[in-house]
């Protein structure tokens, strides 16, 4: 869990991790480099939950290392599906990740929505959407390894 008093809003209390798959720690189905390690790191402190369409058919694969839950959607259109399961989770104890438009729906409703603007570019929808915008998803990761930056970027 990671508690956290951030002047101009209210006490966050985290729980949980919900991260969007290709284009956020993927690319082209592929993990990207440093992803892995660092999610084990933050699953000591989070749940990790990695949710996606699974476009190319690599997930479970990608993923096997990760001390995560998986959730591979069923709709075509899966943004409320991604706005059900976060809130099955408890959006107000959940941090989510994405890059897409599937995602805004999950962005908008957690406690604490990150965008990232990795390789794969990101949605100004979802751009809209998040609370704090970072460069690529090592960087967005780190955040919770180091909670004080978060603190730092979303002070009043």
């Amino acid at each position: 869990m990671i508690s956290l008093d951030i002047p101009g809003r209210e006490k966050l209390t985290l729980k949980n991790i919900m991260l969007d798959f290709n284009g956020t720690i993927a690319l082209d189905g592929v993990l990207l480099s440093g992803v892995q390690n660092k999610l084990n790191s933050i699953s000591e402190i989070l749940d990790v939950y990695i949710i996606t369409a699974d476009t190319f058919g690599t997930v479970l694969s990608s993923c096997s290392s990760i001390k995560c839950k998986l959730a591979v959607l069923t709709e075509k259109l899966g943004s409320y599906e991604k706005l059900k399961f976060i809130e099955g989770l408890g959006p107000q104890e959940t941090a989510a990740i994405g890059n897409g438009n599937n995602d805004v729906l999950m962005l908008e409703k957690a406690a604490l929505g990150i965008l990232v603007t990795g390789p794969e570019g990101s949605s100004v929808r979802a751009l809209m959407a998040a609370d704090l915008v970072v460069n690529d998803i090592i960087t967005g990761l780190d955040l919770f390894l180091n909670p004080k930056r978060l603190v730092a970027t979303l002070r009043e």
